[in-house]
């Protein structure tokens, strides 16, 4: 293959360029295409699937593009810029799906004579036209144009708002108490005797586990749970009424029964179902493990009456310390971030049977770090790794798809924005790692399709986590970590002390699957329900999920960043959960079984979207996927 990846710019001026031309020319190309589309009435079927795919490619191109550069670029103007262009790319994509002399030239398409990927890719075509509301009268058509464009435009102020909300909070020096030593060094006192703290994840992540004053906890974390407050307020009210409307217009009875009509769980009456059966598998084991919290927080606050969501990490950490012998201290220092970047690479390259090859790609951060990808001598695709925080920046983790991959045609790349220490990661971290270079190489190995609207990981949402998920088991394994960590002397960390981990790790599952359940609930609810009151409807919903309370009187909905993209389906991550822990059994001779690892390639990774998730997972495991793997391990067996 002779294709290129992306040719970024090589300074701050042609940056601000990019973000214009290169989605101008790809929008003008889209245009060129449906002017054929329309007007050339001799075409083929397949020569319109071909041009469709064509425009495919050069939105898809566009689109990411702008979306990366929106999140990550670290000058303002240039975000500003590729957010506008973002809203432009998807008014397009909406306003093509109303079209209805576009939508004839596919309407009465013959499927004679059409191979299965084309036949394929000609009944999502069409079911896309349909949800998109080309079958309205004209009056609709132009509401449902109008309200896709809302949709965007109050999206991405949401996620804005999110990437700008930063906060800091100022606490006493001896507020600190408990956090490690190279914390603390890097967090000097003012002259008042005070260190600020700031809502990044550098700083909460190691403050809610290792604090052992509750009020610094409680402080910081009240400080996240209020980002982006109250300027979301208004945002999310209308996004919930916008994507209420669309839903009915389009002839569904609520937003979660559109999102659900491509996915797995098949409706968003299946929804609560699958809800309630996450309820009854993890009730008793966190009514079990809810009062040995309880017990621990009495011991430093002897007035306690409930645990917080504040509390929850630090006492699992302090539990598992003195009860478990499992220091998570300790841990981290056996994980420097840089081991951990080899360390990730290395494994991946081993199980994927693949290569990383840095290059200079001029990428829009000096932090950024790429890579080619490499099989033998063939370029598989090209990654991004932007992983430390900075102002302006995406302040969670997530990959995001920079090309489409597209054989013969266009290079898959992808990056991953991240907010990782410099310094030593915690072993959460590194699972984090894990889970999202899960992503990104499910992107690039399944960047070689026919086309673009079934690259990468083109599959049902609801499966998309699934193979992330199921990365994160190796680094749970003690001979993957013991192959790239290393303490302040080299040293690897000891089998036995992962072996405690793992043990330890069990003691808590279930309370963290009912907080999963919170933010399912709250996902569902506030789409179907639209509570005038979304503060105290969002507090009731996680209350009532688990016996560990929400902080009371904050807005942690207007920080929820998954609202906009998940929409009402964040019961996503438990769906995919149980479909990774079944995966897993694949994996019974080893997570490095060579044999397992390349049918795993070749069976789920490598195809994309061309099949049906179902069939993925049937295809990998000679069988339907099962719920009984992750009723095991919800069990701790």
């Amino acid at each position: 293959m002779t294709f290129e990846p992306l040719p970024f710019p090589s300074d701050a001026a042609g940056w601000a360029a990019f973000a214009d031309e290169r989605p101008g020319a790809r929008i003008a190309r889209v245009r060129e295409i449906d002017g054929r589309l329309k007007s050339e009435s001799s075409l083929t079927t397949v020569e319109r699937l071909e041009l469709w795919n064509d425009a495919d490619i050069a939105l898809s191109e566009a689109l990411s593009e702008a979306y990366v550069l929106s999140e990550a670029h670290p000058d303002q103007a240039v975000r500003e810029r590729a957010e506008a262009q973002v809203q432009m790319v998807e008014s397009l994509s909406a306003a093509r799906l109303l079209d209805r002399d576009l939508w004839n030239a596919f309407a009465d398409a013959s499927a004679t004579a059409l191979d299965d990927d084309q036949a394929r890719l000609l009944a999502h075509l069409l079911r896309d036209f349909r949800r998109g509301g080309v079958e309205l009268d004209d009056a609709d058509r132009e509401r449902a144009r109008q309200l896709a464009d809302r949709d965007t435009e109050l999206s991405l102020a949401f996620s804005r708002n999110i990437r700008d909300g930063r906060r800091e909070i100022t606490v006493p020096a001896d507020g600190l108490a408990g956090m490690p030593q190279d914390f603390l060094d890097s967090h000097p006192a003012d002259e008042h005797g005070r260190v600020t703290l700031s809502t990044d994840y550098p700083d909460l992540m190691p403050v809610r586990d290792y604090a052992r004053d509750r009020a610094t906890r409680i402080a910081l974390v009240s400080a996240y749970n209020d980002l982006a407050w109250p300027e979301n307020d208004a945002i999310l009210a209308e996004l919930l009424d916008v994507r209420a409307e669309r839903a009915r217009l389009l002839g569904y009875p609520d937003w979660a029964d559109y999102e659900t009509e491509t996915r797995m769980i098949g409706s968003g009456a299946a929804i609560p179902a699958f809800l309630s059966r996450l309820d009854d598998a993890s009730r008793s084991a966190a009514q079990a493990e809810y009062p040995q919290l309880l017990e621990r927080l009495r011991r430093d606050v002897p007035d306690a009456e409930v645990v917080t969501i504040a509390d929850f990490w630090y006492l699992l950490g302090a539990i598992k310390r003195e009860q478990y012998d499992v220091d998570a201290q300790l841990v981290r220092s056996y994980f420097p971030f840089e081991r951990v970047v080899s360390g990730v690479l290395d494994v991946t390259g081993r199980l994927l049977d693949v290569q990383y090859v840095p290059v200079d790609a001029h990428a829009w951060h000096e932090d950024v770090q790429s890579f080619d990808v490499m099989r033998g001598d063939e370029r598989l695709g090209r990654i991004h790794l932007d992983l430390h925080p900075r102002e302006g920046k995406f302040s969670h983790a997530a990959c995001f798809p920079l090309a489409p991959g597209v054989a013969g045609r266009v290079l898959p790349e992808a990056a991953l924005l991240c907010n990782f220490s410099r310094g030593l990661l915690e072993h959460d971290e590194v699972v984090t790692f894990f889970h999202e270079f899960g992503h990104l190489v499910h992107d690039i190995l399944g960047g070689r399709q026919r086309f673009a609207r079934f690259s990468g990981v083109a599959t049902e949402w609801d499966f998309v986590e699934a193979p992330s998920q199921l990365l994160e088991e190796w680094a749970w394994d003690a001979g993957v970590l013991a192959s790239f960590s290393g303490d302040a002397q080299g040293e690897p960390i000891p089998a036995d002390l992962v072996a405690r981990m793992r043990t330890a790790d069990a003691f808590g599952r279930a309370l963290e699957v009912r907080r999963q359940l919170g933010h399912a609930n709250v996902s569902y609810h506030l789409h179907v329900d639209r509570p005038a009151d979304l503060q105290a409807e969002t507090e009731r919903l996680y209350a009532a999920a688990s016996p560990v309370q929400p902080l009371p009187g904050l807005h942690s909905y207007a920080g929820f960043g998954h609202l906009t993209g998940y929409g009402a389906c964040y019961y996503t991550y438990q769906w995919s959960l149980v479909i990774a822990r079944d995966l897993l059994s694949g994996f019974a001779g080893g997570l490095m079984d060579a044999e397992a690892a390349r049918r795993y390639r070749s069976e789920v990774l490598e195809r994309g979207g061309s099949r049906d998730a179902n069939d993925l997972v049937e295809a990998f495991l000679g069988r339907p996927s099962s719920f009984e793997a992750y009723r095991e391990w919800l069990a701790g067996i």
